[in-house]
């Protein structure tokens, strides 16, 4: 599944957390990512889409629940 990532970071400005989106949206090379949970919120794509299994088994990633109801309707 084609998705964005949400780096949650900690102290040190570290990467602690990366939650997956699916993106949404006209323009695909756009720098603000739309995301399907939200009419509102996006991602500022520094790492771009990525292909992305929705069965993840890395420590420290995870779908987004929101998105991963969509994904599956």
């Amino acid at each position: 599944m084609l998705a964005v990532s949400e780096r949650i970071k900690g102290p040190g400005g570290v990467t602690e957390e990366l939650i997956w989106h699916k993106p949404v949206g006209p323009d695909p090379d756009a720098t603000f990512q739309g995301i399907a949970c939200s009419d509102e919120d996006g991602i500022v794509m520094s790492s771009g889409k990525r292909e992305v299994p929705l069965r993840l088994d890395k420590p420290g990633e995870r779908w987004c629940p929101d998105c991963l109801t969509i994904i599956r309707r």
